[in-house]
């Protein structure tokens, strides 16, 4: 429960919010904001110290106060049925409804792919759909729910990958030694899973890549109720989790072709929505409304803007040029330094820098020597502040939100992957190199006294209250969400590198997809080779991979078309590894191999169940051979 000193705060603390979004249909203007009381006698809940949080709420008003005032974002919450249309959209499965909707078969490539919890979560939002169309009156096509999942009812004994799902289950409790449920702190009716010192010794455990989420938490939801339930251990928050090797490789975002991570992201979508259904946790996107922004400048612009202008400066830039400064800056002054992004930089120079930023930047006058340290970290916090629309995007702040409500530290890291591989290209590139600059702090703690804890608590109000204002919450319900989103803050500090995986059961499903496409292909075009009386025997004997026909068995052929004439015929074995393959190349005396460094050149995997897809360097080449044997090998740069 709430300590008594914590319980008195939630009495005296005003209700702050801060932000540029609001759930009403009018545009107005940030001007006075109410007072904002906090107790210094007593700011922790429990072991729980939030006294940075309020801090920097506090630092974040002071610098409201001397900025201009700021036209607010209007969200407008859509009606349910237009919610669950978009989710479908958004999911790749526009054509089962409306004026798009076509043959359902189009679909079932597609749907036989899904898990048993990814289809029920499909089938709901389809359900909502042909109810409020139906009751619109629409005169188009409204497909019968039964019609379009036939087909998985049939197969809902199977996985996705043919096996039975006892087997799912299997596989899945190897990973379920320990139990990962966190002891938590109770605000009213609330849980929150405390953060953790870093001091304190922690075990480690794989966390389960192979089998959907939703049907983790569905199977643990079955044992549960199977056993009694465990106590929850005052160690269940020290578990530590790190990625399991796999033979055929991890694979990273970025690694895959577009076509390939347009599936991901479908998929990532329904498994999200699966889990939090599986949990009954409300899942609601916000829609995005087209508003009226800067089309140039530095801060208050959208990222796509900025990055247009700034890739006209530098081709091929992902990161806003004065974010990347910024942290330059910072990093130049010595990431030893006590406080950093905790002690802000004067408000009223603050604004002056933004303002001499803003015209002189592109143009190469400014001089970077007048900005001291803490003023640059100011600075890069007003800049994601100042974002018209949420470096978490306007879609998926919420989601972002109720990660907190999970039971599990394994469902909200879980949740925060998925999350991460639904952002846009251009916030998840920025996010990333913000985490990475924040881990890079957090290595220095021991001078700078800025812990993982420590940075998670300053930065959470900027990525995520900020974007609040207009939400009517209790003093209470303040309360549990700073310290709540402080907690997933947290985790996409310390679980960086796990977030950016995409998981291995995701893959497999468009690797499924790619085959069964690549099936229904086939059969079109072994029917059109027929009825233009083309000799068919000769046909299927071409088809069976010709350029491959002097290959012997167990051998791959390793080609790299821009860098050399000459492929490597490699004999595969039970320890040889993409590394390997790559230093052989790179060991050639003759050609362009020569100049080329380690981490230059990677090797991919392209065609046969997949696109095209970058190998991690511990992939088991034989594993992955058998995995995909039609696949072809080549060594080439990553693009930029």
């Amino acid at each position: 429960m709430v300590s008594r000193h914590a319980a008195e705060q939630l009495e005296l603390r005003g209700s702050r919010k801060y932000g540029q979004y609001t759930m009403n249909q009018e545009v107005t203007k940030v001007s006075e904001k109410p007072p904002y009381d906090r107790s210094s006698s007593q700011d922790s809940l429990d072991e729980l110290s939030m006294e940075d949080y309020w801090t920097e709420l506090e630092n974040i008003k002071k610098s409201s106060e001397n900025r201009q005032d700021q036209e607010v974002v209007v969200v407008k919450e859509p009606d349910e049925g237009e919610l669950e249309e978009e989710w479908l959209k958004e999911a790749g499965l526009s054509n089962l409804f409306g004026e798009s909707a076509g043959d359902p078969q189009e679909s079932m490539v597609f749907l036989s792919t899904l898990t048993r919890t990814q289809a029920a979560a499909v089938q709901k939002r389809v359900e909502t759909v042909s109810q409020t169309l139906r009751k619109k009156n629409k005169q188009y096509q409204i497909p019968d729910v039964r019609d379009i999942f036939a087909q998985q009812t049939e197969s809902k004994e199977k996985a996705p990958d043919g096996t039975e799902s006892q087997s799912v289950r299997t596989n899945e409790n190897k990973y379920q030694g320990k139990d990962d449920q966190a002891s938590s702190l109770v605000v009213g009716e609330k849980e929150l899973i405390p953060l953790v010192p870093e001091e304190a010794p922690a075990s480690e455990t794989d966390i389960n890549l192979e089998v959907s989420f939703a049907e983790q938490a569905v199977n643990q939801k079955e044992s549960s109720k199977e056993k009694p339930q465990k106590s929850r251990g005052d160690d269940a928050p020290l578990l530590n989790f790190r990625l399991p090797k796999d033979k055929t490789g991890t694979t990273k975002i970025g690694d895959l072709a577009p076509q390939d991570m347009k599936k991901v992201c479908h998929l990532a979508l329904i498994e999200l929505t699966a889990l939090y259904d599986v949990l009954g946790v409300e899942l609601k996107q916000q829609k995005a409304v087209k508003i009226k922004t800067k089309d140039s400048g530095l801060f208050c612009v959208p990222l796509t803007v900025l990055l247009e202008q700034d890739q006209r400066k530098v081709p091929g830039t992902r990161i806003p040029l004065i974010f990347q400064k910024l942290i330059s800056r910072i990093e130049e002054g010595g990431l030893e330094t006590e406080g950093l992004l905790r002690i802000p930089g004067a408000a009223i120079r603050i604004k002056n820098l933004c303002q001499e930023l803003e015209a002189k930047f592109y143009e190469g006058t400014f001089n970077w020597e007048s900005v001291k340290q803490h003023d640059a970290a100011s600075l890069l916090k007003l800049f994601i502040r100042e974002l018209p629309q949420p470096l978490l995007s306007v879609e998926y702040l919420k989601a972002f939100q109720a990660v907190q409500n999970l039971p599990t530290k394994r469902q909200q890291l879980q949740a925060l992957n998925l999350l991460v591989i639904l952002l846009p290209d251009a916030n998840r590139d920025t996010l990333k190199a913000l985490l990475e600059f924040l881990q890079r702090v957090i290595d220095n703690k021991d001078k700078n006294k800025m812990t993982t804890m420590n940075v998670a608590m300053v930065m959470a109000p900027n990525l995520f209250m900020c974007h609040s204002l207009g939400l009517k919450c209790s003093e209470q319900r303040e309360f549990v969400m700073a310290a709540g989103t402080a907690n997933i803050m947290h985790l996409l500090i310390k679980y960086q590198k796990l977030l950016w995986t995409i998981p291995k059961f995701i893959v497999n499903q468009v690797r499924k997809q790619n085959t069964e496409n690549h099936k229904k292909d086939k059969k079109a075009m072994k029917k059109l080779l027929k009825k233009m009386a083309y000799d068919r025997e000769k046909y299927e004997k071409q088809d069976k991979s010709t350029n491959d026909a002097d290959i012997p068995q167990g051998v791959i052929r390793v080609q790299a078309p821009h860098l050399s004439k000459v492929s490597m015929a490699i004999q595969l074995t039970e320890e040889l590894k993409a590394s390997d393959v790559l230093a052989r190349f790179l060991s050639q005396e003759s050609g362009i191999a020569q100049t080329l460094k380690k981490g230059e050149v990677f090797l991919y995997e392209i065609g046969g169940n997949i696109g095209e897809r970058c190998l991690d360097e511990d992939t088991y080449m034989k594993d992955l051979y058998q995995l995909n044997p039609n696949a072809e090998w080549v060594i080439k740069s990553k693009p930029s």
